[in-house]
């Protein structure tokens, strides 16, 4: 199967796990780094208490609601994203045909085909996230790539991903036409600024700047550079 990749901006969203197991754990982690409106976390497993304390934490977000009580299918109603992730492979389905007869994005733990997304190995560095999918066909191999680039990528590229986010609204704000906003893009990521950053070489990082940006931005180098050099 091919996927379409895609990032989801998720604030504002209401999201909900059903299953806070292992994998559970993991869907939560990483959704409310996303900083959801709200995530509704079902614990299918009636009266169990939870002694992890990481786990009690992480349930005490504010965004968090947790609930002990079986899936009911009105429960995806409203939600932008469901993960199914209970052990049970009756509930799991359960879930996704809810989700599917509401037309919900699901993911289901066991069952990928019976939902509409899995989520893909990846890692952040700093503001970069770089995921990787081998289309549901070896999530081992996909965790395998994930750790080479990881080991690959490192923090060289976070302190240029941070300029350019500063960078992108004041360029974009001229009004100029999009094929010369585009170049001046690339000759920028193209240029040896990167590395400039990563020396934390402030003088040579301004000289980049200086020549490639265009003059009435050369105000604002002093604000682009800011705790980065």
């Amino acid at each position: 199967m091919r996927y379409y990749p895609t990032f989801l901006d998720m604030r504002g969203k209401r999201c909900l796990i059903v299953g806070i197991g292992d994998v559970g754990r993991r869907k939560l982690t990483s959704l409310l780094a996303a900083n959801p409106e709200e995530v509704l976390v079902l614990d299918t497993f009636l009266f169990v208490e939870i002694a992890d304390p990481e786990l009690k934490e992480l349930l005490s977000h504010p965004a968090v609601t947790y609930q002990h009580r079986p899936f009911v299918s009105s429960d995806v109603q409203g939600r932008a994203l469901v993960f199914a992730c209970t052990g049970s492979r009756t509930v799991n389905e359960t879930v996704a045909r809810a989700c599917d007869k509401r037309t919900v994005l699901c993911n289901v733990i066991d069952a990928p085909d019976e939902g509409d997304f899995i989520v893909p190995a990846h890692f952040d560095a700093g503001e970069l996230i770089v995921a990787i999918s081998t289309g549901g066909n070896s999530p081992a191999l996909a965790r395998r790539i994930r750790m080479e680039l990881q080991e690959f990528v490192g923090n060289r590229f976070s302190r240029l991903v941070t300029l350019m986010g500063r960078l992108r609204p004041l360029v974009l704000a001229r009004g100029a036409e999009t094929g010369h906003n585009t170049k001046l893009f690339r000759n920028i990521v193209g240029s040896d600024l990167m590395d400039a950053l990563q020396d934390r070489d402030r003088g040579r990082s301004e000289t980049i700047l200086t020549e490639l940006l265009p003059q009435e931005l050369h105000p604002h180098i002093g604000e682009l550079l800011h705790e980065l050099v």
